[in-house]
Formats: structure tokens, sequence, C-alpha cells
């Protein structure tokens, strides 16, 4: 499970047990049953990257819910793993994302006539997939492209208005990735 937030809010997500999905910025709860089902070893792996609070309460969750005497929980930081059933239990040791910049330049923005006016909002850092609604088009912006996603119910009048915004926003937000770059890309995905 990876953390994903700040100290105000956070959620895990579960991910598939593989060294490769790690990333330095994040912090990941594994566990490692063993032959019977009530035992094992539940590491969390605190990335050298990641937030301070967010490693604390990463660990308080770990202790929560793997709170039991026949369960072994280690705190490992990024780089003192052992080679034993941690790096088995990913798959085995792989390369990963060493940084997350990405973090400091993706925003999502919804955009919607619902209220019987256009509007764009942006959602909150910590979003996923399930944030995408049928009935809205979404921009997302990761400092290097922005990619519109129309849901299947949108209107004619907010896709113009959101390609608009999309055009607006990356005129008014000119992100140090993006001025590297000659040209912006848009991309567009209808659900």
């Amino acid at each position: 499970m990876r953390s994903n937030g700040s100290a105000l809010y956070t959620r895990l997500v579960q991910i598939q047990p593989d060294a490769s999905l790690l990333n330095s910025a994040f912090c990941y709860i594994l566990n490692v049953p063993f032959e019977q089902d009530d035992s094992g070893i539940v590491y969390v792996w605190i990335g050298s990257k990641s937030d301070p609070d967010e490693a604390r309460l990463i660990q308080e969750i770990a202790e929560e819910m793997f709170n039991s005497p026949w369960v072994t929980l280690q705190v490992l930081s990024e780089g003192e793993e052992p080679d034993n059933f941690f790096w088995l239990g990913l798959g085995g040791k792989k390369p990963y994302e060493k940084d997350a910049t990405f973090m400091e330049y993706t925003r999502l923005f919804r955009c919607s006539n619902e209220k019987g006016y256009f509007s764009v909002s942006e959602k909150c850092s910590d979003f996923c997939q399930d944030d995408l609604a049928d009935d809205d088009i979404m921009i997302l912006d990761n400092g290097e492209q922005v990619f519109l996603w129309l849901g299947a119910n949108c209107s004619e009048v907010e896709i113009k208005l959101a390609y608009k915004s999309a055009q607006v926003r990356c005129m008014m937000f000119p992100f140090s990735l993006r001025s590297e770059l000659e040209t912006t890309f848009m991309y567009l995905f209808k659900r």
C-alpha cells in the first residue's frame, strides 16, 4: 500500500507488490505473510524524499492495522532494506523512481456547467481516477503537457470552453518544465 496525502489527510492506495512501483517521495506498507495465515512480517518503507509527518503517520497506521503478537513490524528507511523478505515480497530488487517532481507541477481541474454557468475548479492535490465524472471535463496539467479528459456525457459547449481554458492555462502559467519546451502539447481523451 502506498501512502498519499499530507498531514491533514492521508489515504492508502493498494498497489501491486512490485519494486519498480516504489518512489522515494512516498511511504509504503508491505505485508509479507508466512505460510500460516496469522503470522508474517509487515514492513513500513520510508522513502528518502517523503514527508516526515506522512512517515510518522504511516507507521501509526501500520501499527493499528497489523496489531498482532504473530506479526513483526519493521520500519525501514530507503537504502537500509534487508536482502531477505522485503525484496522477495516485491518480486526482487528493481530500479524505481527516485524523484517525484511531477507532484510539484501536476494539477487537476474540473470543468463544469452544472450550476448554469461554466466554471473551472481545482481538485485537491491528492486525486485519482475516481475523481473523473462522466458529466464533466477534466484538465490535467503535469507541467509539460496538458490533457483534456472528456466525460461521456459532457456537452459541446463544455468541450469548447474547457479547451479554451486549457489554452489560457498554458499561456498564463508557464511552469519551468514547460518553458524549456518550444510547444506545449495538449492531448484529448474521450470516455
